[in-house]
Order: structure tokens, then sequence, then C-alpha cells
């Protein structure tokens, strides 16, 4: 990474305004249902801890409009304190003169969260007032939030202006990984997409066809490949309006893009729903594609076996429903199994994650990123904000 990081960084009795994506999910009664998002921050907080710093934590939660009770970082204080062992302050807000004597008042070693920056619309908005009052509460910035680097907003671009930006460990690790994708990779490279839309991995099947070996499609974007074909694909979901992009994908992919030869088709889109499996040219009228079928499975199982680096992004199925989830668990295994046999492995966020967590092979994979919407940019070969604004 061409990043200075916190490795580069003398922080003994300084002040670290440090942005963290902890942004966990809730329940109804305020509990946090997955702390991942704050153990994944835990390296760069306890390195600064360690290294005598002043450690002042920002963070949004949700979509508020404005200060909402509902979605304070409140509960994440009480948390992270468990998990370093150690008291955490929390401050009533995240700018403003009583915040700044809280941020003076923290001591070497001493962890302070401040509330959630989106109860402030200038956060989003990339303010720069907004930004120079956050800089103020400290004297080194470091942003650990990949998940939210490629928004501008005030706390991951402006306020890099204000202080010198460096990147966190967790940073660090996803630029390393899905950097050496794009630029390093070993080979063979194959790269795994999945999910409902192929207008949403457009830009990702552009830019990594050119560098990978194989690249596996499956979910509901195949259905626009194969009608693209000429292929009747009874109810199962298709972008007509992508259909033209598909054709020209397929015209210049030569024998790189892999495709489903059969699926797993349902008489609605329910759990129980009635299945059976099929060849892709066999799909009836009032039925619907829902998952790979098992001989497609046992194919991309093969192409992983030969694989030296694999990136995943999108299951290959409906993967809530049981029925059809198989095809998503069976490249999970595969995936899995080419980490063990010596593949790098990086799953890129979203439902992938969810997926490889729920087949309970998460701890077999080289990396798996924090960050959905950011990774998915990032493989688009876009320049992600709160990357760009780092020293």
């Amino acid at each position: 990474m061409d990043k200075q990081t916190i490795n580069n960084l003398n922080v003994n009795g300084k002040r670290v305004l440090v942005r963290v994506d902890f942004n966990v999910p809730l329940d109804k009664a305020g509990h946090i249902t997955d702390d991942t998002r704050i153990r994944a921050a835990l390296p760069t907080i306890n390195h600064l801890r360690a290294q005598g710093a002043a450690v002042i934590l920002m963070s949004h939660l949700g979509r508020p409009k404005g200060v909402d009770p509902s979605q304070s970082l409140k509960p994440v204080a009480a948390r992270l304190s468990e998990l370093i062992d150690a008291g955490v302050a929390f401050a009533p807000d995240c700018v403003g003169a009583e915040i700044e004597v809280m941020s003076r008042a923290l001591g070497s070693g001493g962890v302070l969260l401040l509330e959630n920056l989106r109860f402030h619309k200038a956060e989003e908005k990339n303010d720069p007032t907004f930004a120079k009052q956050l800089s103020a509460l400290g004297d080194v910035y470091v942003n650990d939030a990949f998940g939210s680097a490629h928004r501008a907003h005030a706390s991951t671009e402006a306020v890099a202006h204000f202080l010198p930006a460096y990147g966190g460990f967790l940073m660090a690790r996803e630029l390393n990984f899905l950097g050496k994708v794009l630029t390093n990779p070993a080979r063979p490279l194959v790269a795994i997409l999945g999910g409902a839309k192929i207008s949403d991995k457009l830009p990702v099947i552009t830019n990594l066809l050119p560098l990978v070996d194989k690249l596996i499609i499956g979910g509901g974007m195949a259905n626009t490949f194969f009608k693209a074909q000429g292929l009747a694909m009874g109810d199962s979901l298709v972008e007509d309006s992508a259909l033209e992009a598909a054709k020209a994908i397929l015209g210049s992919a030569s024998d790189k893009l892999v495709l489903p030869s059969d699926v797993v088709v349902a008489d609605k889109f329910a759990a129980d729903a009635a299945t059976q499996v099929c060849g892709v040219n066999e799909v009836s009228a009032g039925w619907r594609i829902l998952d790979i079928g098992p001989k497609t499975a046992e194919a991309y199982a093969d192409i992983l076996k030969s694989a030296k680096m694999v990136v995943w992004n999108g299951p290959m199925g409906v993967f809530e429903f049981p029925a059809f989830a198989n095809g998503t668990n069976k490249v999970a295994v595969a995936v899995a199994a080419a980490s063990e046999a010596g593949a790098i492995t990086v799953i890129g966020g979203g439902d992938s994650v969810a997926a490889i967590e729920q087949s309970g092979l998460a701890d077999k994979i080289t990396h798996i990123s924090t960050g959905g919407g950011a990774s998915l940019e990032f493989l688009e070969g876009k320049v992600l904000p709160g990357v760009a604004a780092l020293s």
C-alpha cells in the first residue's frame, strides 16, 4: 500500500482521532446483535493505546435524520469497554467545546467514543467547517473504516486535510489483499460474482475480465446472460435493460466467463416452493431460477481446485432459503478448500460474508472484507475518497 500507516507513526503523548466503522446491528431493545465490526478495529485501538496515545473514536450508525436516541453509539461504548477490558468514555456529541475539553482531558491509553456522526447533516455533506471541528479533537488522524472509505464524508475525507492522515491496520489489510487482486495476483486468479442484478456488477465484470483467468457467474445475474444468449427464462429475474451489455461481455469474454450449465428452479419465490433441477435451456413458463444446479456447483469446485487466488462477491442463489442455499454452500466449501491448499482467498463483503459465516468456514478464508460497497467500488477500479485522502 502506498499510504502511510500507524506503523510509521509515533503516537506517544498524542491525541489520535480514529475513524472506525461501528455501524453495528441493534435489536429493538438497543442491544448489539453482531459485534464483528467492533472487534475488527481492536488491533488498531490496542496498538495506539499501547504506544501511549489518547484514542478518540468516531463512527456513524444507521441513517438517522437528525438526532435519534435509538441510533446512539452508547451501546457500542459499553461493548468496546468489555472487549478492551478498560473504561471507554462516551461523548454526548461529536463536536463542540465540551467535546474538545473531553478529548484534552483524556490520558495516555484512554479511549473516548464520540456520538453518532450522522446526527449532524454536515457529516454526509463533507462539510469542511464540520471537519475542522472534528480535527480539533486530535493531533493526528487515522482512518480504519474501509467500509466507509468509498464515501466522501467529513470524517473520511475532509478531516484528512486538517491533520496528518494515516491508515489503520484494518484499512491496510483491506488495501493489501484487495489490491493484490488488481495489481499482483497469484495465478490462476479466479473471480466469483453472484447476486441478483447484473447492473450492480457490470463495472466489476468489465474491470476484472482482463485481469482474471476465470470469472465464475452465479445468482440471478446469470439469468440476464442466458436471455442474452436467446434462452427462455420463464419467470426468472432478468434485467432487460442490461441485455445489450451482457451480449457485449459474452462477445469479448472468450473462454474466461463461466456460466451455469444446470439450475434449480422453483414454481414461486418462497422457502416452501416446489423445486426441480434442469438445464439452463429447459426453464419452463411459470418457473424461476433460484440457485445453480449440482453439476454447476461441481464444475465450479473443480475450477477452484487449481486456483492460487480467489476473490468472491455475491451468493450463487437465494441462500436465505435452505432449498436454494446448496450452490452457495458448495462454493463456500470449495473456496475454503482452495485456502487450505495454499490459495489466497478474499471474500468481498456483503452477502458473501453472511454466506461464508453461515457455512462455518470463515476461519478458513485468508481475508474477509468489512466493506461491501467499498470493496465492490475498489474492484471496479474506482479511487476511494477515504483512501485517496490518506498521506
